[in-house]
C-alpha cells in the first residue's frame, strides 16, 4: 500500500486543496456507495491524502478527515438503502429455494455478527463495497448498521489518513491502521464463534 500511496501522493500534491478534498471524498464515496466502485484503491488513496496534507500547509488535515469521513459514511448509507429498497424486493421475486436459503442465512448472520462485520469490512478491499448492500438485503437493524457505519468510517477513513499524515515523522504509525483492522477482524471472528456455539447448544 505504501508504494501505491507514493504514486498517488505525486499526483495529488500539485492540485488545489479544494480539488484534493473533492477527489478524496468523492472517490471514497464511490468505492463504498456504488458496487461498480469496488476496484478503487481506497486504502492507498487515504494514506496518500494524509501524506499530501503533511507535506503542504494548504491542505487542512481536519477538513480532509471530515470530508473523507462523510464520503465513507454516506457511501455505506446509500449502499445499505439500495440493498434494502431495491435488492431485497428483487430477490424476493425469485422463489428459488436456494435464494431463499441464502437470504435466511444472511439474515441470521447479520442479526448476530452484523455489527462487527460492517466495522471490520472497512479494512478489506472489495469486501467493504459489498457488505452494506447485503446488510440492507438482509434487513439488518438500521440503528445497528448506523452505529457500525459511523465507527467504521471514523476508524478506517480517519485512521488510515492520519497514519499517512504522521508516517513521515513517526514510522511506527504506518502499522497503526493495520492494528485497528486486526482488532476488529479478531473481534468479529470471536463473536461469530460464540454465536455459533450458542446456536449449536
Amino acid at each position: 500500500m505504501i508504494e501505491l500511496a507514493a504514486s498517488f501522493d505525486a499526483q495529488l500534491a500539485p492540485l488545489a486543496p479544494f480539488l484534493i478534498y473533492l477527489i478524496a471524498g468523492g472517490l471514497i464515496f464511490l468505492e463504498t456507495g456504488i458496487l461498480l466502485g469496488f476496484f478503487l484503491p481506497g486504502d492507498s488513496l487515504l494514506f496518500s491524502a494524509g501524506l499530501v496534507a503533511a507535506s503542504t500547509r494548504n491542505v487542512n488535515i481536519l477538513i480532509l478527515i471530515t470530508v473523507i469521513f462523510l464520503g465513507a459514511f454516506f457511501g455505506d448509507q446509500v449502499s445499505f438503502v439500495i440493498g434494502r429498497v431495491v435488492g431485497r424486493p428483487y430477490l424476493e421475486k425469485h422463489n428459488s429455494p436456494r435464494i431463499q436459503r441464502l437470504i435466511a442465512n444472511s439474515e441470521r448472520f447479520y442479526e448476530h455478527t452484523g455489527w462487527w462485520a460492517v466495522v471490520a469490512a472497512r479494512f478489506f478491499p472489495w469486501i467493504r463495497t459489498f457488505v452494506p448492500p447485503i446488510a440492507g438485503i438482509s434487513k439488518m437493524n438500521y440503528y445497528k448498521f448506523l452505529s457500525a457505519n459511523i465507527l467504521g468510517a471514523l476508524l478506517w477513513g480517519g485512521g488510515i489518513t492520519l497514519a499517512g499524515y504522521y508516517a513521515a515523522t513517526l514510522p511506527w504509525v504506518k502499522t497503526w491502521s493495520y492494528a485497528i483492522a486486526t482488532f476488529f477482524i479478531c473481534a468479529s471472528l470471536v463473536s461469530s464463534l460464540v454465536n455459533y456455539l450458542r446456536h449449536r447448544q
